[in-house]
Protein backbone atom coordinates (compact mmCIF):
# COMPACT_ATOMS: atom_id res chain seq x y z
CA UNK A 1 0.00 0.00 0.00
CA UNK A 2 1.57 3.25 -1.18
CA UNK A 3 -0.60 5.67 0.81
CA UNK A 4 0.49 4.46 4.22
CA UNK A 5 -0.66 1.91 6.76
CA UNK A 6 -4.28 0.82 6.99
CA UNK A 7 -6.55 2.56 9.50
CA UNK A 8 -8.08 0.55 12.35
CA UNK A 9 -11.45 0.36 10.61
CA UNK A 10 -9.88 -0.72 7.33
CA UNK A 11 -7.79 -3.31 9.13
CA UNK A 12 -10.92 -4.75 10.73
CA UNK A 13 -12.58 -4.96 7.35
CA UNK A 14 -9.55 -6.85 5.96
CA UNK A 15 -9.58 -9.38 8.81
CA UNK A 16 -11.57 -12.57 8.42
CA UNK A 17 -15.06 -12.57 10.02
CA UNK A 18 -13.88 -15.00 12.67
CA UNK A 19 -11.32 -12.56 14.08
CA UNK A 20 -11.44 -11.26 17.66
CA UNK A 21 -12.27 -7.65 16.83
CA UNK A 22 -14.96 -8.68 14.38
CA UNK A 23 -16.60 -10.72 17.12
CA UNK A 24 -16.27 -7.73 19.45
CA UNK A 25 -18.03 -5.43 16.94
CA UNK A 26 -20.71 -8.03 16.32
CA UNK A 27 -21.36 -8.29 20.07
CA UNK A 28 -21.47 -4.50 20.40
CA UNK A 29 -23.99 -4.20 17.58
CA UNK A 30 -26.12 -6.95 19.09
CA UNK A 31 -26.14 -5.27 22.52
CA UNK A 32 -27.12 -1.95 20.98
CA UNK A 33 -29.86 -3.61 18.95
CA UNK A 34 -31.28 -5.29 22.05
CA UNK A 35 -31.17 -2.06 24.03
CA UNK A 36 -33.08 -0.24 21.30
CA UNK A 37 -35.65 -3.04 21.10
CA UNK A 38 -36.07 -3.00 24.89
CA UNK A 39 -36.58 0.77 24.84
CA UNK A 40 -39.27 0.50 22.17
CA UNK A 41 -41.08 -2.37 23.83
CA UNK A 42 -40.90 -0.95 27.37
CA UNK A 43 -43.91 -2.01 29.40
CA UNK A 44 -46.00 0.81 30.94
CA UNK A 45 -45.51 1.29 34.68
CA UNK A 46 -49.15 0.48 35.33
CA UNK A 47 -48.63 -3.04 34.00
CA UNK A 48 -45.40 -3.84 35.84
CA UNK A 49 -46.55 -6.19 38.54
CA UNK A 50 -44.26 -9.19 38.22
CA UNK A 51 -42.46 -10.12 41.45
CA UNK A 52 -39.34 -11.33 39.63
CA UNK A 53 -36.83 -10.19 42.25
CA UNK A 54 -38.29 -10.10 45.74
CA UNK A 55 -35.08 -9.46 47.70
CA UNK A 56 -33.71 -6.51 45.75
CA UNK A 57 -34.92 -3.52 43.83
CA UNK A 58 -32.06 -3.43 41.32
CA UNK A 59 -29.93 -5.91 39.41
CA UNK A 60 -26.36 -5.29 38.24
CA UNK A 61 -25.88 -6.25 34.61
CA UNK A 62 -22.27 -6.76 33.50
CA UNK A 63 -21.13 -5.90 30.03
CA UNK A 64 -17.59 -6.83 29.04
CA UNK A 65 -17.25 -4.05 26.53
CA UNK A 66 -15.74 -0.88 28.11
CA UNK A 67 -17.54 1.33 25.58
CA UNK A 68 -20.88 0.31 27.15
CA UNK A 69 -19.85 1.25 30.65
CA UNK A 70 -19.00 -2.08 32.26
CA UNK A 71 -21.51 -2.49 35.09
CA UNK A 72 -25.01 -1.18 34.54
CA UNK A 73 -27.79 -0.97 37.16
CA UNK A 74 -31.30 -1.90 36.04
CA UNK A 75 -34.07 -0.78 38.42
CA UNK A 76 -37.05 -3.08 38.75
CA UNK A 77 -39.90 -0.79 39.76
CA UNK A 78 -43.05 -2.38 41.13
CA UNK A 79 -46.40 -0.66 40.75
CA UNK A 80 -49.04 -2.12 43.00
CA UNK A 81 -52.22 -2.77 41.08
CA UNK A 82 -55.58 -2.93 42.73
CA UNK A 83 -57.26 -6.19 41.71
CA UNK A 84 -60.59 -5.88 39.92
CA UNK A 85 -62.42 -7.99 42.49
CA UNK A 86 -61.23 -5.71 45.27
CA UNK A 87 -62.53 -2.63 43.43
CA UNK A 88 -65.90 -4.26 42.77
CA UNK A 89 -66.14 -5.41 46.37
CA UNK A 90 -65.57 -1.83 47.54
CA UNK A 91 -68.36 -0.55 45.26
CA UNK A 92 -70.76 -3.17 46.66
CA UNK A 93 -69.77 -2.22 50.21
CA UNK A 94 -70.20 1.51 49.52
CA UNK A 95 -73.66 1.01 47.99
CA UNK A 96 -74.80 -1.10 50.95
CA UNK A 97 -73.50 1.61 53.26
CA UNK A 98 -75.46 4.23 51.28
CA UNK A 99 -78.64 2.13 51.59
CA UNK A 100 -78.35 2.38 55.38
CA UNK A 101 -77.57 6.10 55.52
CA UNK A 102 -79.86 7.69 52.90
CA UNK A 103 -83.64 7.90 52.93
CA UNK A 104 -84.28 7.28 49.24
CA UNK A 105 -82.60 5.88 46.13
CA UNK A 106 -83.10 6.69 42.45
CA UNK A 107 -82.06 5.06 39.19
CA UNK A 108 -81.14 7.66 36.57
CA UNK A 109 -79.94 7.67 32.99
CA UNK A 110 -78.07 10.35 31.06
CA UNK A 111 -77.13 11.85 27.70
CA UNK A 112 -73.66 13.04 26.65
CA UNK A 113 -71.84 12.23 29.89
CA UNK A 114 -69.08 14.69 30.81
CA UNK A 115 -66.88 13.64 33.72
CA UNK A 116 -65.95 17.12 34.89
CA UNK A 117 -69.57 18.29 35.03
CA UNK A 118 -70.57 15.14 36.94
CA UNK A 119 -67.69 15.80 39.33
CA UNK A 120 -69.01 19.33 39.90
CA UNK A 121 -72.49 17.95 40.62
CA UNK A 122 -71.07 15.44 43.10
CA UNK A 123 -69.23 18.23 44.88
CA UNK A 124 -72.39 20.34 45.00
CA UNK A 125 -74.45 17.51 46.57
CA UNK A 126 -71.83 15.75 48.70
CA UNK A 127 -73.40 16.87 52.00
CA UNK A 128 -76.79 15.29 51.25
CA UNK A 129 -76.37 12.75 48.45
CA UNK A 130 -74.13 10.25 46.74
CA UNK A 131 -73.90 9.20 43.07
CA UNK A 132 -72.72 5.79 41.84
CA UNK A 133 -71.71 4.94 38.27
CA UNK A 134 -70.42 1.38 38.04
CA UNK A 135 -71.06 -1.88 36.21
CA UNK A 136 -74.78 -2.62 36.26
CA UNK A 137 -74.24 -6.18 37.54
CA UNK A 138 -72.12 -4.89 40.42
CA UNK A 139 -74.82 -2.38 41.39
CA UNK A 140 -77.52 -5.05 41.07
CA UNK A 141 -75.62 -7.38 43.39
CA UNK A 142 -75.30 -4.59 45.96
CA UNK A 143 -79.03 -3.81 45.85
CA UNK A 144 -80.20 -7.39 45.50
CA UNK A 145 -81.85 -8.98 42.48
CA UNK A 146 -84.74 -10.63 44.29
CA UNK A 147 -86.63 -10.31 47.59
CA UNK A 148 -84.43 -13.08 48.99
CA UNK A 149 -81.16 -11.14 48.69
CA UNK A 150 -82.24 -7.49 48.68
CA UNK A 151 -80.54 -5.13 51.12
CA UNK A 152 -83.88 -3.61 52.21
CA UNK A 153 -87.51 -4.37 51.48
CA UNK A 154 -88.44 -3.48 47.90
CA UNK A 155 -84.92 -2.42 46.94
CA UNK A 156 -84.55 -5.22 44.38
CA UNK A 157 -87.11 -3.39 42.18
CA UNK A 158 -84.41 -0.85 41.30
CA UNK A 159 -82.15 -3.54 39.86
CA UNK A 160 -84.22 -4.32 36.77
CA UNK A 161 -84.09 -0.63 35.76
CA UNK A 162 -80.27 -0.57 35.78
CA UNK A 163 -79.89 -0.86 32.02
CA UNK A 164 -77.63 0.80 29.48
CA UNK A 165 -76.15 4.13 30.60
CA UNK A 166 -77.57 4.32 34.11
CA UNK A 167 -76.50 5.01 37.68
CA UNK A 168 -77.70 5.20 41.28
CA UNK A 169 -78.47 8.34 43.24
CA UNK A 170 -78.84 8.08 47.04
CA UNK A 171 -80.09 11.14 48.88
CA UNK A 172 -81.76 12.63 51.93
CA UNK A 173 -83.25 15.48 49.87
CA UNK A 174 -87.06 15.73 49.50
CA UNK A 175 -88.53 14.19 46.35
CA UNK A 176 -89.68 17.53 44.90
CA UNK A 177 -86.19 19.00 45.22
CA UNK A 178 -84.58 15.98 43.56
CA UNK A 179 -87.04 16.12 40.66
CA UNK A 180 -86.39 19.85 40.18
CA UNK A 181 -82.62 19.33 40.34
CA UNK A 182 -82.64 16.64 37.65
CA UNK A 183 -85.11 18.53 35.47
CA UNK A 184 -83.07 21.74 35.48
CA UNK A 185 -79.59 20.24 35.30
CA UNK A 186 -77.78 20.86 32.00
CA UNK A 187 -74.15 20.96 31.01
CA UNK A 188 -73.16 22.21 27.57
CA UNK A 189 -70.03 21.02 25.81
CA UNK A 190 -68.54 20.36 22.39
CA UNK A 191 -69.95 17.37 20.54
CA UNK A 192 -67.73 14.37 19.94
CA UNK A 193 -67.23 12.18 16.90
CA UNK A 194 -70.33 10.07 16.24
CA UNK A 195 -72.71 12.40 18.09
CA UNK A 196 -75.83 13.52 16.25
CA UNK A 197 -75.72 17.07 14.91
CA UNK A 198 -78.45 19.24 16.45
CA UNK A 199 -78.38 21.76 13.59
CA UNK A 200 -76.99 22.28 10.11
CA UNK A 201 -73.84 24.40 10.04
CA UNK A 202 -72.79 25.95 6.72
CA UNK A 203 -69.88 28.32 6.14
CA UNK A 204 -70.26 30.86 3.34
CA UNK A 205 -67.56 31.73 0.83
CA UNK A 206 -65.35 34.56 1.99
CA UNK A 207 -62.79 35.48 4.66
CA UNK A 208 -62.69 33.55 7.95
CA UNK A 209 -61.30 36.29 10.14
CA UNK A 210 -61.61 34.27 13.36
CA UNK A 211 -58.70 32.09 12.20
CA UNK A 212 -55.06 33.17 11.96
CA UNK A 213 -52.95 32.47 8.90
CA UNK A 214 -51.00 29.74 10.78
CA UNK A 215 -54.20 27.66 10.95
CA UNK A 216 -54.73 27.50 7.19
CA UNK A 217 -52.94 24.12 6.68
CA UNK A 218 -54.84 22.59 9.61
CA UNK A 219 -58.18 23.83 8.27
CA UNK A 220 -57.44 22.24 4.91
CA UNK A 221 -56.81 18.94 6.70
CA UNK A 222 -60.31 19.23 8.20
CA UNK A 223 -61.75 19.37 4.69
CA UNK A 224 -62.36 23.12 4.44
CA UNK A 225 -61.63 24.61 0.98
CA UNK A 226 -59.45 27.48 2.19
CA UNK A 227 -56.51 29.53 0.98
CA UNK A 228 -54.45 32.49 2.16
CA UNK A 229 -55.31 35.83 0.59
CA UNK A 230 -52.94 38.59 1.74
CA UNK A 231 -52.43 36.81 5.04
CA UNK A 232 -56.16 36.25 5.65
CA UNK A 233 -57.72 32.78 5.67
CA UNK A 234 -60.37 32.72 2.95
CA UNK A 235 -63.03 30.11 2.14
CA UNK A 236 -63.06 29.70 -1.63
CA UNK A 237 -66.51 28.03 -1.73
CA UNK A 238 -69.50 27.41 0.52
CA UNK A 239 -68.91 24.48 2.85
CA UNK A 240 -71.36 22.39 4.92
CA UNK A 241 -69.70 21.35 8.18
CA UNK A 242 -72.55 19.11 9.38
CA UNK A 243 -76.21 18.37 8.74
CA UNK A 244 -78.92 18.18 11.39
CA UNK A 245 -79.75 14.64 12.45
CA UNK A 246 -76.61 13.08 10.98
CA UNK A 247 -73.60 11.76 12.94
CA UNK A 248 -70.54 13.98 13.17
CA UNK A 249 -67.35 12.95 11.43
CA UNK A 250 -64.01 13.52 13.23
CA UNK A 251 -63.34 16.50 10.95
CA UNK A 252 -66.77 18.02 11.59
CA UNK A 253 -66.42 17.62 15.37
CA UNK A 254 -63.03 19.33 15.28
CA UNK A 255 -64.29 22.15 13.05
CA UNK A 256 -67.25 22.81 15.37
CA UNK A 257 -64.83 23.03 18.28
CA UNK A 258 -62.72 25.57 16.36
CA UNK A 259 -65.87 27.57 15.61
CA UNK A 260 -66.86 27.48 19.29
CA UNK A 261 -70.20 25.75 18.60
CA UNK A 262 -71.31 23.47 21.47
CA UNK A 263 -73.85 20.90 20.32
CA UNK A 264 -73.67 18.40 23.20
CA UNK A 265 -75.88 18.81 26.27
CA UNK A 266 -75.23 16.64 29.32
CA UNK A 267 -78.64 15.80 30.81
CA UNK A 268 -79.90 13.53 33.59
CA UNK A 269 -83.24 11.68 33.64
CA UNK A 270 -84.88 10.02 36.64
CA UNK A 271 -86.07 6.48 35.89
CA UNK A 272 -87.47 5.28 39.23
CA UNK A 273 -87.48 6.08 42.93
CA UNK A 274 -87.36 3.87 46.03
CA UNK A 275 -88.02 4.72 49.66
CA UNK A 276 -88.92 2.55 52.65
CA UNK A 277 -92.65 2.97 52.01
CA UNK A 278 -92.94 3.77 48.29
CA UNK A 279 -91.72 2.81 44.81
CA UNK A 280 -92.33 5.06 41.80
CA UNK A 281 -91.46 4.89 38.08
CA UNK A 282 -90.92 8.05 36.00
CA UNK A 283 -92.38 7.68 32.50
CA UNK A 284 -89.99 10.13 30.82
CA UNK A 285 -86.88 8.44 32.16
CA UNK A 286 -88.28 4.97 31.42
CA UNK A 287 -89.03 5.94 27.81
CA UNK A 288 -85.53 7.36 27.48
CA UNK A 289 -83.80 4.22 28.75
CA UNK A 290 -85.93 2.00 26.48
CA UNK A 291 -85.09 4.19 23.49
CA UNK A 292 -81.39 3.77 24.26
CA UNK A 293 -81.76 -0.02 24.49
CA UNK A 294 -83.61 -0.23 21.17
CA UNK A 295 -80.92 1.82 19.42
Amino acid sequence: RLLGPLSDDEALLKKPPGGRKAKHLETLAEVRRRREQTRRNAMPKSKRNRPVFSSTQAVLVYCADPMLGGLDAVTLSKTKKKPGLERKGKVVSDIKHAVEHYASAYVFTYDNMRNQKLKDLREQLKSSSRIFLAGKKVMQIALGRSPADEAKTGLHKLSKFLQGDSGLFFTNLPRDEVERLFREFEGHDFARTGSTATETVELKEGPLEQFTHEMEPFLRKQGLPVRLNKGVVELVADHVVCEEGKPLSPEAAQTLRLLGLQMATFRLYLVCRWSSDEFEVYKEGLAHIRADDSS
